[in-house]
Order: C-alpha cells, then structure tokens, then sequence
C-alpha cells in the first residue's frame, strides 16, 4: 500500500502550472509585457515613418504613402495597441515597485495613462495625411500640391505630438527610476540610468519645441541615454524581479 507522507511529499515537489505561475516572478511578466508591446511601438515610431516620409519633400511623401497604404494604415493600428498594451505595462510595473513607495508608483502609473488619450488623439493628424493623400471627392477643390503640403502638415503634427508625449514619459522615468534605485531587488544602476534616460526624453522634447533646427542633434546625443529603457525591459525580462514580500527572506519594507 503507498505511504500516504510520500505521496503528499511528491504532490508539494509538483510545479503548479497556470495562470498563477506569473506570480512567482511578477518582474518577468511586467518585462514580458514590456517588451511586447514595445514591437509594435518601434514599428509604427521609426520603422513606418523610415520607410514613409521623405524629409522636406511633401510630393515624394505622398507618394510613398499611396504606394504602401496598407504600411501607413498598420502604422497607426500599431500604434494605437501600443498604448493600450502600455497601461497594462504600467499597473503591472506597480504591482511590482508598489511596495518600495506607493506614491511614487502611482505617480509612475497616472504619467504614463495621461499620455494615452493624447497619444490616441494625435493618431488623427496621421488620419487626416492619409485622408488628403487619397484625394476625397470633396478635397477636389485642392490641387494635388496643395494637398501633397497639407498632408506633410499634419505628419510634422504628429511629430510633434509625440514630442508632447515624450515629455511626460520623460517624467514619468523620474519616479520609476527612483523606485528601481530604491527597490533592493533590482540594480540600482538601472534606476540611475531611467532617470538619465527621464532627462533625455525631456531635454529632447523642450529642443523640439524651443530651438528644433537642433532637434537631431540633440537625438544624436541622447541616444546612449535612451537605451536605459531598454535595458530595463531586457533585464526584468531574463533576469525577473520578485519584491522583497514574496521572497523568503524579507528584506526590509521601504518608506511609504
């Protein structure tokens, strides 16, 4: 007959599986969703636009919008989902720095979500390229030119409308990083690198508005800065981070 202590010793040595197993590392889940809703923020913010817009030359812009619609169109779907994806982003990265400082974490998460409606909203510039691209019936009033200019109008408006969302993922790394830095389960060379990478985005997004003949430039120089964020994302991602009250040992609780 079998030992009814060895059958319960094998059951408790059995990994549980399911939706639960997140829990165990709530920094890998947080960097997963990270890094996937990255891909489709990379596609439609540098690998749409590269591909698209011609610098300073509407009627080839055009052209190429027409030529690859389908690309344009994936573009705005692309980054639409992004945003979305990032509010998940948000609260399970609070879930996961919540305890070093409750605050500071809800600081994290109310930057990030003011920044979608306004991410959202400045998709209707790309809307409105698209729209004088194709050449409605009732933009016949406007020669091709003419519409060829306003669409590349509303395409510098959607750049800078993402320069008003960098400024406020710009101050949103400052809580974020200062949590990281505080938090004891994860380097802290990470959270000083998020607040650099906070600084970047913000220096960027003032030049743009303020002196923007020197926009690139200044791109050029923050770009070791910028890839704090990624680093972030690639290490929670193989690496993982459990907060200090799911760990056998609990290290100390943070100020509230």
């Amino acid at each position: 007959m079998p030992d009814k202590a060895g059958i319960e010793s094998k059951r408790a040595e059995t990994p549980k599986r399911g939706p639960m197993s997140f829990t165990k590392n709530p920094g890998k889940f947080a960097g997963l969703l990270y890094v996937l809703f990255s891909i489709p923020g990379f596609f439609a913010i540098i690998y749409v636009p590269s591909k698209l817009i011609v610098h300073g030359n509407a009627a080839a812009t055009a052209s190429n919008i027409a030529a690859s619609e389908t690309l344009f169109r994936l573009g705005i779907a692309a980054q639409l989902v992004c945003q979305v994806g990032f509010i998940f982003v948000a609260l399970a990265l609070y879930d996961l720095l919540k305890g070093v400082n409750r605050r500071h974490a809800s600081i994290w998460v109310i930057l990030v979500i003011v920044a979608v409606p306004i991410a959202f909203l400045n998709e209707l510039n790309s809307i409105a390229a698209l729209v004088l691209v194709r050449g409605a019936d009732f933009l016949s009033i406007f020669e091709k030119p003419q519409r060829d200019a306003l669409a590349m109008l509303f395409l510098n408006l959607h750049n800078q409308g993402l320069g008003v969302v960098e400024i406020l993922w710009g101050f949103a790394f400052f809580p974020l990083g200062l949590l990281v830095y505080r938090s004891r389960f994860l380097p802290r060379f990470l959270g000083v690198w998020l607040a650099i990478d906070g600084f970047a985005y913000v220096i960027l997004s003032l030049t743009s508005v303020l002196v923007p003949q020197y926009n690139q430039k200044v791109y050029t120089i923050s770009q070791p800065a910028l890839f704090g964020e990624v680093a972030f994302m690639l290490w929670l991602v193989t690496k993982g981070a459990r907060p200090p009250s799911l760990d056998a040992p609990v290290l100390s609780s943070a100020v509230a």
